[in-house]
């Protein structure tokens, strides 16, 4: 998953960018508001860690522009302390304020909370979203972004299949059975050779490289 880490301060954006790649995200940084904007046109990111005093323009100036162009949450990181700060800060519509100094460790489980948050309230009837990967049911289709990924019919039933237990164990069997009805262990081959041909699919577009997760003897897991 993709964070946007925006932040005057060049030594805690590469010493808080460190740490979360070490923590499995792909991490974008920006030294301004203006910056992270024009960042944000042309990347999906899955959450975005915002300071509010900044000298081109503050967080709370820069958050409504920031809505227009993408849907993530957006956590305020600040050494602002005051009361009233906070408020407007969680009046704007932001998903979390949070006070420097921070832990990264305790930054990490915020950011993991809200990215969580943000997925099931995008999940509906006929979209499920795992930024950047979007599968839209009415129509059979996969997205990464705004990319359509060319799926076969046995492959968008398979990732459908992942993206309605996201994050969970999916053996072997329980796949043979969900798309076939029945489980032999000569199947087991069919499962792999299908979740390998949708895996290489999926490779090809930033951010789902491993989005599909071997259990090694078990089964697969859909990462979110």
């Amino acid at each position: 998953m993709n964070i946007l880490l925006v932040d005057d301060d060049r030594e805690l954006l590469g010493l808080l960018g460190r740490f979360l790649m070490g923590k499995g995200y792909q991490v974008f940084i920006a030294p301004t508001a203006m910056e992270a904007i024009a960042l944000l046109r042309q990347r999906e990111v899955s959450c975005i860690v915002l300071d509010v005093m900044m000298p081109d323009m503050d967080g709370f100036t820069a958050f409504p522009l920031i809505r227009r162009v993408t849907k993530a949450p957006v956590l305020f990181m600040t050494g602002c302390t005051e009361e009233a700060d906070r408020i407007r800060g969680l009046t704007l519509g932001a998903d979390d304020y949070i006070l420097k100094p921070c832990s990264m460790e305790e930054l990490s489980l915020r950011i993991a909370i809200n990215i969580r948050k943000s997925q099931l309230v995008h999940q509906n009837q006929d979209v499920l979203e795992f930024p950047p990967l979007r599968l839209e049911l009415s129509t059979h289709s996969a997205y990464c972004g705004r990319d359509k990924i060319p799926l076969s019919t046995r492959e968008y039933d398979l990732l459908l299949l992942f993206a309605r237990h996201p994050g969970e164990l999916l053996t072997f069997e329980a796949i043979g059975k969900a798309l076939n009805g029945a489980y032999l262990e000569s199947d087991r081959k069919t499962v792999m050779v299908n979740t390998s041909r949708l895996r290489k699919k999926l490779e090809q577009y930033p951010g789902l490289e491993n989005k599909v997760e071997t259990v090694w003897g078990q089964g697969y897991r859909l990462r979110t």
